[in-house]
C-alpha cells in the first residue's frame, strides 16, 4: 500500500480510532509509547492513534511526522545516563492542522473514533481559582462567538471538541465518547468536563450538553514522565546510535507512569497489558504528584534561575536548593497527604534523583513557566490544608517567595530568558511588583491565592520566606 501524509497504514485488524489533540513532546513520549508497547506485543492492534494540534505552531512537525509514516525515535536516558533508542509506530494517522481544523473536527465526529486525549498545558484550560471559564481571556472569548458547524477557527480545546461533539451529535447520535485529559490539572477529567459545560453553556447549547452528558465520559487521569524540548544535540545521538536521520527525535526520563480511572464510555484498549494502572480514584497518586513532583520540580527551576543556572539537574544537585525543596515535601506535604497507599518518602527520594539525573538537560525555563497555573495549582492546596490543621507550612512558603522574587527579576529584565506563562497578566503584575508592599500585593493577587487572598496568616508566612530568599541569595551567589 502507498502511504500518505493523512492516511498511513497499519495492520488490516485496526477498526478504533484513538484521536490525540495536542503534537508537543509529552504526548510521543508518554500515550504513544504505551499504544506503541501494545501494538508491538500483540496484546490489543485493535487500535491507531491519530495526531493533530489546534494550533498552527506544530504544523511543521506534523509535516516532518507525516514525511516519516508517523514514525520517530525516542531516546530514553536512566539516572545512571545509560540511553537506550526505540522506534515508535503508534500514530497512523497524522491530521494536518488548518485554521478551521477541518480533519481534526471530521476524524473527532467518525464512528470509529472512540477516545479523544489532549495535552494543551494547565493554562489551556482558562480556569480562575474558582475553576470557572476566564471569559476574559481574548482566544476563549474568540471561541465563545466563534461557529461550530466548520466554518469558524477554534483556538481552545473547548472550541475544538465543541465542534467535533456537534458533528458528531449529528453525524452518529448514538456514537459515544471517551475525552480523557492528559494534562497535570488536579481532578483533570472533572475540571475540563466542567469547563466545557460551562463553554456550552455560555453559549446556549443545551442540546449539545445534554448530548455531551448522555455519550460521553470524561475520567481523571495522572500522567508523568519528564521530556525536556527536543534539541538537535538529540538527532545527533539518535544519529550515530541508530544511523537513522530523525528531525522528530526526542528524549524522555526512563521512569513513565500513566494511572486513569477505569470510566470509558466506548470501550478502550488493553492499557493494562502495556503498564498503565487503571484504578476507581486517581486522587492520591495525582496528589502526591502534582504535590511532590511538579511543585518540586517548579521549586528547583524558580531557585535555579535565580542562582543563575540553566538546567534542572543543576539545581537539584546543590544542597541548598536541593534541600529546599526535600524541606518542602517532607515537613509540609507528607503531613498533609497522610495517610496514602504510596510511600511518600519513598516518592520524594525517587523524584529527586530523577530531578537530579544530568543527562536529561531538562531547563529551567521549561519548568519554570506557568507560574500562575501553577502556585493555585500545585503549591497553595498544602498551605491552604496546612493552615486549616493549625500547622505553620513555612517550607512551603518558600515556593511562592521565590516565585516573587523571580517575577521581580522579570519585571527587572533580568531573566536570563523569556517568561512563558499561559495566563499571565504582565501589566497587572508590574503593577503588583510596583506596589510599596510587594509582598502584601502580591498575596492580594486572586489568581494566585483564591480564599487565601490577602489572609494575614498567608503574608506572614511569605514575608518571612521572602526575607529567608533575600538572604539566601546574599550567600548563594
Amino acid at each position: 500500500m502507498t502511504r500518505t501524509a493523512t492516511s498511513l497504514d497499519q495492520d488490516a485488524a485496526d477498526s478504533l480510532t484513538w484521536l490525540h489533540i495536542g503534537a508537543g513532546s509529552f504526548h510521543r513520549a508518554h500515550q504513544a509509547v504505551y499504544l506503541n508497547a501494545l501494538r508491538e506485543s500483540g496484546a490489543d492492534r485493535r487500535w491507531q492513534l491519530a495526531l493533530a494540534n489546534i494550533r498552527a505552531d506544530m504544523s511543521p512537525l506534523l509535516e516532518a511526522l507525516a514525511r516519516q509514516q508517523g514514525q520517530y525515535t525516542l531516546e530514553t536516558v536512566t539516572p545512571q545516563g545509560e540511553r537506550s533508542y526505540q522506534r515508535i509506530a503508534a500514530i497512523g494517522r497524522i491530521l494536518p492542522w488548518d485554521e478551521r481544523l477541518t480533519q481534526l473536527i471530521a476524524a473527532g465526529a467518525e464512528e470509529r473514533t472512540r477516545i479523544i486525549s489532549f495535552t494543551v498545558t494547565e493554562g489551556g484550560y482558562y480556569l480562575d481559582h474558582h475553576y470557572q471559564l476566564d471569559t476574559g481571556n481574548p482566544d476563549l472569548a474568540d471561541d465563545l462567538r466563534c461557529a461550530l458547524d466548520g466554518s469558524g477557527a477554534p483556538r481552545t480545546i473547548y472550541g475544538a471538541i465543541a465542534a467535533i461533539l456537534r458533528a458528531r451529535s449529528q453525524a452518529h447520535p448514538q456514537a459515544a465518547l471517551t475525552l480523557l485529559n492528559c494534562d497535570n490539572l488536579r481532578h483533570n477529567g472533572e475540571r475540563f468536563r466542567d469547563g466545557l459545560r460551562q463553554f456550552l453553556t455560555l453559549r446556549g447549547e443545551s442540546a449539545l450538553v445534554a448530548w455531551m452528558d448522555a455519550q460521553t465520559t470524561s475520567p481523571n487521569a495522572m500522567v508523568d514522565r519528564i521530556t525536556p524540548r527536543p534539541t538537535p544535540a538529540v538527532a545527533a545521538r539518535v544519529k550515530e546510535n541508530t544511523g537513522v536521520d530523525d528531525p522528530c527525535a526526542l528524549m524522555g526520563e526512563s521512569f513513565i507512569q500513566w494511572v486513569i480511572e477505569d470510566d470509558f464510555k466506548a470501550g478502550r484498549p488493553r492499557l493494562e497489558a502495556a503498564g498503565v494502572e487503571m484504578v476507581q480514584s486517581v486522587l492520591p497518586y495525582e496528589e502526591a504528584k502534582i504535590r511532590i513532583l511538579n511543585a518540586s520540580h517548579s521549586c528547583i527551576a524558580w531557585a535555579g534561575t535565580l542562582a543563575g543556572l540553566q538546567y534542572i539537574h543543576e539545581g537539584t544537585l546543590r544542597d541548598d536548593i536541593r534541600q529546599m525543596a526535600h524541606d518542602y515535601v517532607t515537613q509540609d506535604v507528607i503531613p498533609c497527604l497522610t495517610p496514602s497507599p504510596i510511600d511518600l518518602a519513598a516518592y520524594r527520594d525517587t523524584t529527586l534523583a530523577r530531578f537530579s539525573n544530568p543527562a536529561i538537560q531538562d531547563t529551567n525555563q521549561r519548568v519554570a513557566a506557568d507560574g500562575y497555573s501553577k502556585i493555585p495549582g500545585f503549591i497553595r492546596p498544602t498551605l491552604q490544608e496546612s493552615l486549616a490543621a493549625g500547622r505553620d507550612p513555612q517550607a512551603t512558603a518558600m515556593l511562592p517567595a521565590l516565585f516573587l522574587v523571580f517575577l521581580q527579576r522579570w519585571a527587572a529584565g533580568a531573566l536570563p530568558y523569556e517568561y512563558q506563562d499561559g495566563i499571565f497578566d504582565a501589566a497587572a503584575a508590574r503593577r503588583m511588583l510596583a506596589a510599596d508592599d510587594v509582598v502584601q500585593a502580591f498575596c492580594a493577587d486572586a489568581v494566585l491565592w483564591g480564599e487565601l487572598v490577602g489572609d494575614a496568616r498567608l503574608v506572614a508566612l511569605v514575608r518571612s520566606a521572602y526575607g529567608r530568599v533575600q538572604q539566601w541569595l546574599g550567600q548563594a551567589q
